[in-house]
């Protein structure tokens, strides 16, 4: 028999499957290893979008505010190119300035950034930017050049099966990860540029919008004084002042006509983030803790979670920050405390649902902390969650799923200490 050069193999393999993608925006045929559908785009970015609104805080605990977003943005969305998809924007309970978009019309704004914008023109302009890498389908040009290694099509292969938790927790988190650290081109940058502009002018914003915002990023991006905006937004979203002058040039070629005075009133828009206003220095408070609890200063760092906490109560997260401090000094009833309350003012953050089923772990109450971290983990797949999951599972005599879930571990965590420690239970459970 022959014997095959594995490169060639793979040659092969790509000119065989390889296929041609149609842009939806500029109608061209595109070059893909792996052709990703509409629906398959949908489900990628969908779980995705689940997962990273968890790792950056969760959703900000303001209904009319997130309202008010979603509405704006779907305003917008529906002069896009791809008006069909059924798209949502989130406000996420994060300091850093950033926006991302993910595969199939799922969009987030950070508080951060909220705070750092004066009208709803320019607001416009970030969701019209982050729609236009949605219609230009750029995310999903990556997914297509990258799954020659077989992530993208065993990730689609388990969705289409339905996830349990060892694909949330290696494929779609890894997914996650990517999509959220990946830095787009210049040409993506400016391509989703003029669609934003395009996307303002059709909904009948005033373009002058996309240069006001442009103008705010530029003051940031010189000054060299705004370091989250380098860990944020620029850091996924390269800026620089021939972008802006690009995008100067766009609109007077393309709408020097054009006038509207919409969405520039500075009014309408404090009026919805007036809870944001509220609330900034809480989480000053919040930022300044999580930055000692970093350093390991942790009476310093509860002092000052206490300080967010009295200015916000309501706040699940400042709530969650002061609870886990707490649990990380190993004081356990206080910790307790502002955990419940945590998860009475947010349901629907895991973070808090983690803390909780650890100290009824520890507590021997294995039922409670079964609910506790199913509930975790359902919110977001952790390697942490999962191998607590299966210790409470072990305590109360569930030995099968017990198992699953330290196998789950052990294939997440192969070289890591609760992988091992995983390994080390499986091995305790055989004899």
């Amino acid at each position: 028999m022959k014997s095959y050069n594995p490169v060639w193999l793979v040659l092969i393999v790509v000119v065989f499957t390889a296929g041609c993608a149609v842009n939806p925006v500029t109608g061209r045929n595109e070059l893909a290893v792996m052709t990703v559908s509409v629906d398959q785009e949908i489900k990628l970015g969908g779980k995705s979008y689940e997962q990273a609104i968890q790792k950056m805080g969760g959703v900000y605990p303001d209904p009319g505010l997130n309202t008010y977003i979603n509405r704006v943005g779907q305003r917008l969305a529906r002069t896009s190119h791809r008006p069909e998809l059924k798209y949502q924007f989130k406000v996420v309970n994060d300091s850093s300035p950033n926006a991302f978009a993910l595969p199939g019309g799922f969009i987030a704004i950070t508080r951060g950034l909220l705070t750092s914008m004066e009208n709803e023109a320019q607001l416009a302009a970030v969701l019209g930017h982050e729609i236009g890498h949605v219609t230009a389908r750029h995310s999903v040009q990556e997914l297509q050049r990258s799954s020659l290694l077989g992530t993208t099509i065993g990730l689609l292969g388990a969705l289409a099966g339905g996830t349990g938790y060892a694909e949330l927790l290696t494929q779609v988190g890894g997914l996650t990860a990517t999509l959220l650290s990946k830095s787009y081109s210049r040409e993506q940058e400016y391509e989703a540029d003029r669609l934003s502009v395009d996307y303002l002018a059709r909904a009948g914003y005033s373009v002058q919008g996309a240069i006001q915002l442009q103008n705010i990023f530029i003051e940031k991006f010189e000054s060299g004084t705004n370091p989250d905006w380098f860990s944020g937004l620029f850091r996924t979203h390269p800026f620089s002042r021939e972008r802006l002058q690009e995008n100067s040039s766009y609109i007077s070629s393309h709408y020097s006509a054009y006038r509207s005075s919409d969405g520039l009133d500075k009014g309408a828009y404090q009026r919805f983030v007036t809870s944001l206003d509220s609330s900034r220095e809480a989480y000053a408070f919040f930022d300044q803790a999580q930055e000692a609890e970093g350093k390991g200063q942790m009476a310093l760092a509860i002092e000052t979670y206490h300080k967010a906490m009295q200015q916000a109560p309501e706040h699940g997260l400042l709530l969650t920050g002061l609870g886990m401090a707490y649990l990380r000094n190993e004081d356990l009833v206080p910790a307790r405390r502002y955990l419940l309350k945590a998860v009475t003012a947010d349901p629907d953050y895991y973070k808090p649902h983690l803390g909780l089923g650890y100290i009824y772990l520890k507590n021997k109450q294995s039922i409670n902390a079964v609910r506790q971290l199913e509930t975790s983990v359902k919110l977001l797949p952790t390697v942490e969650g999962t191998y607590l999951l299966g210790e409470a599972e072990e305590s109360r005599g569930n030995l099968p799923r017990a198992r699953q879930l330290y196998q789950t571990v052990v294939e997440a965590d192969r070289n890591g200490k609760l992988g091992q420690a995983a390994a080390s239970r499986l091995r305790s459970l055989a004899q």
